[in-house]
């Protein structure tokens, strides 16, 4: 058992820098910073908030201000699990840390990063549409993308000045603004760095583009339970009430996302009771958030009219 545990440690660290790596969301996480996570499905999230200025007075000085420094308690609403079972027979001993490492690659490749970056732009697709920051109706074509995707970085702009926006778009929707003939000397490419993520990307107005598979770029999603009717094979799927995102516009401080690989266990045939095979068990605790004070700084452009 002792090399069991000792294969999970590893396992656990590959995992989450592969996470970070392969996530168009992976940015995100560089927010989490401050957030206090001590296990579990629980984190905190700072929030500072200070008193306004005052007139000073010649006489009495300066006028007294307060500084409040609170942690709001957040719990991760995501809780996925998957496990899996390598038999005996078809794993050497010996290069079973080979072959499971491949299976857990593979998984997480194909299955946990898309779910987990669809996750994180539905829900700021909806926290942007119910807080006003959102516009629909509009189809990209190429003679106008240019204007429309200034005029939204705009109104970002407007509202919180000149700090750091990042864009998120799906890969055709870049394809048509890359086309338009507007554009031409307008894209640069640069590096964009937030916390372990790093990439290089094209930038407009010094707003980095993300680009992500449109599958991942939805407002709704079912995130199966792997158990239920039709869902049994885990893994999720567009709501038939899903609109299709433009562009997400994002202040860079604004999503704070948090992800967990909680748990990775395995077990050696000897310990499975239920069959001759290598037991890998995945746990993955994970979710997002935006600050109230920090909502305005998110918009997005949805394809279909809102409701």
């Amino acid at each position: 058992m002792a090399n069991n545990i000792e294969y999970a440690s590893i396992f656990q660290k590959v995992l989450d820098t592969q996470l970070i790596a392969g996530a168009t969301s992976g940015w995100m996480e560089g927010n989490a910073g401050q957030v206090i996570y001590n296990g579990g499905a629980e984190v905190k999230i700072p929030s500072i908030t200070t008193d306004g200025l005052g007139n000073y007075d010649r006489n009495a000085g300066f006028p007294q201000g307060s500084v409040n420094l609170t942690y709001q308690t957040m719990s991760l609403s995501q809780d996925r699990a998957k496990t899996f079972t390598l038999d005996a027979m078809s794993v050497d001993e010996s290069n079973f840390l080979a072959t499971a490492s491949n299976v857990m690659s593979e998984f997480q490749k194909v299955s946990v990063i898309p779910e987990i970056d669809a996750y994180r732009y539905s829900k700021m697709a909806t926290l942007a549409i119910g807080a006003g920051q959102a516009v629909g109706g509009y189809t990209p074509v190429a003679t106008d993308i240019l204007s429309k995707l200034k005029a939204d970085i705009a109104k970002v702009k407007d509202t919180i000045g000149d700090l750091p926006l990042v864009i998120t778009m799906s890969s055709l929707t870049k394809n048509i603004l890359e086309n338009s003939s507007e554009i031409s000397k307008q894209l640069v490419v640069n590096d964009f760095t937030s916390g372990a993520y790093s990439t290089k990307v094209v930038m407009i107005d010094d707003c980095p583009i993300i680009a992500v598979p449109s599958a991942r770029l939805k407002t709704a999603y079912i995130f199966n339970d792997g158990k239920s009717t039709n869902q049994t094979q885990g893994g999720f799927t567009a709501d038939s009430s899903a609109k299709n995102i433009n562009w997400l516009i994002s202040l860079q401080q604004s999503p704070i996302a948090v992800s967990k690989t909680d748990k990775m266990r395995i077990f050696d045939p000897d310990t499975n009771q239920t069959a001759d095979a290598y037991k890998l068990d995945y746990r993955k605790y994970h979710d997002l958030w935006i600050p109230k004070n920090k909502l305005q700084g998110v918009f997005v452009n949805i394809k279909e009219a809102l409701a």
